[in-house]
């Protein structure tokens, strides 16, 4: 017997949701649609549902709009069945239904992010330990102090013992061997660089050494460095250097190519900056191409900085982009469909109704309360005095009669200013939430909005 699915929802979506689901039959499921009492969707409540479902219709399983708040166990306890929300759009059901096993697992990485403190030499303590907490918070696993060159680092020291003993992990990164030694004197895990002409530096502290040529491209010279470490059973990890575009980038990856034929099982580490910091493009595509050449080499470490105002969220997005890529290539899949966190600006569906569908809601509509969608065509407002529709908002103002209702004219402006940035990036949006960017965005994308319709 083929699964029989309880859809619950709000009058205003019950047409459009029995149309998606007739277009779903062969989808190896039976259904019912129940709708309790409620105009919106969005506003079923677990305890809602609890009280004003009597019976579940021999239902195997119940579906509840994806915005449904409340504790689902707890609902599936009571009915004795699994209660579990949908989609936030019900014309997504299609692909809800599409997908194979289980959410994808986003926990897993395997990408170390050095996190690069440029100007630590001109910081106070206080800013370097604030900077490294919000460096950890965002996905950074060792913290970076960036000696400066001609510039004393009189608290070096202090700033190592600080960090460590804030539970972080810290490298220190200078071209001065002194500096070098003092920090790993200090407790540093790790010091970047050394060449094949510093390495006796390795015999004086336990850190371990990123090793860099000595020479701008020096393949030959980069192994031999590593050979000598691998000797002395020393670990380390090496970094061929990626050049800027397009002034030898392709050249570069193409080393990295190379050491990993040379040396297939050698712990390797990339600096992005190169690339994310001196080019003028959105970041997240950038990391997210770079850590897909990183899954491909079996790079394993990585160093970022945050200096450009362009890539002020590059630990988060290298954060989101080494799960993406892990989980991609665990389940031997495209880096498609697992995760929307890397994209910022734009998304794969970002307009689930036409401006049919609007209209076919819009004649359900008695009330007079606003709602606010967007279609490929443009931006629609209605309510039960009719449909507007435009690509300007200042085009539906003569529309909405709110001259005297200063607060919902507020809200209304807001509301309509998003919209016009999601058609115009073709991005989804939601009325009275928050636009979603992504990794790029300021706090969780979980976190509820505080727009509210006055």
């Amino acid at each position: 017997m083929p699964e029989h699915i309880l859809f619950l929802t709000g009058r205003l979506a019950e047409p459009q949701l029995r149309r998606v689901l007739a277009g779903l039959d062969g989808a190896g499921f039976t259904w019912e649609v129940r709708v309790l009492g409620v105009q919106v969707a969005a506003l079923l409540t677990a305890d809602l549902i609890r009280r004003r479902l009597e019976d579940t219709g021999g239902a195997d399983r119940i579906l509840v709009p994806g915005r449904c708040r409340g504790d689902l166990d707890a609902l599936s306890e009571h009915f004795g069945l699994p209660v579990q929300r949908g989609p936030d759009e019900l014309m997504d059901l299609p692909e809800f239904f599409g997908r194979q096993g289980s959410p994808p697992d986003l926990s897993r990485h395997g990408v170390l992010i050095f996190a690069e403190l440029v100007d630590a030499p001109r910081l106070p303590l206080e800013a370097i330990l604030a900077q490294a907490a919000a460096y950890a918070a965002d996905g950074a696993d060792v913290i970076d102090l960036g000696g400066l060159p001609q510039t004393p680092f009189p608290h070096l020291e202090d700033a190592v013992r600080a960090l460590k003993s804030r539970g972080h992990r810290v490298s220190v990164d200078s071209q001065d061997p002194e500096e070098l030694l003092r920090g790993g004197r200090a407790g540093a895990d790790y010091l970047l660089s050394l060449t094949s002409e510093t390495l006796d530096l390795v015999e004086a502290v336990p850190s371990t050494p990123v090793l860099i040529p000595s020479r701008p491209g020096d393949l030959d010279d980069l192994v031999a460095a590593m050979d000598t470490l691998e000797a002395r059973g020393r670990a380390y990890l090496a970094d061929p250097i990626l050049d800027p575009l397009p002034f030898g980038f392709t050249a570069s990856i193409a080393r990295y190519h190379e050491l990993r034929r040379r040396k297939p099982q050698a712990p390797l580490l990339m600096g992005t900056g190169n690339v994310s910091e001196l080019t003028d493009a959105d970041t997240p595509g950038i990391h997210a191409l770079l850590l897909g050449i990183m899954a491909e080499l079996d790079i394993r470490a990585l160093l970022t900085t945050q200096v450009s105002p362009h890539c002020r969220s590059a630990v988060r997005e290298i954060d989101a982009a080494r799960r993406l890529m892990f989980a991609a290539k665990a389940a031997q899949s495209l880096p498609r469909g697992l995760s929307d966190a890397l994209l910022g600006l734009r998304q794969r569906k970002p307009f689930p109704y036409g401006a049919g569908d609007i209209a076919a809601l819009a004649g359900a509509v008695k009330d007079p309360g606003f709602r606010v969608q967007v279609s490929a065509e443009g931006l629609h407002v209605f309510n039960r005095d009719g449909l507007h529709s435009a690509t300007d908002p200042f085009a539906l103002w003569p529309h909405l009669k709110l001259e005297e209702d200063g607060g919902h004219a507020f809200y209304l402006g807001v509301e309509l200013a998003r919209a016009q940035i999601a058609w115009q990036l073709g991005k989804r949006y939601n009325q009275d939430e928050e636009l979603a960017w992504g990794c790029m965005g300021p706090g969780r994308e979980d976190e509820p909005s505080t727009a509210r319709d006055p």
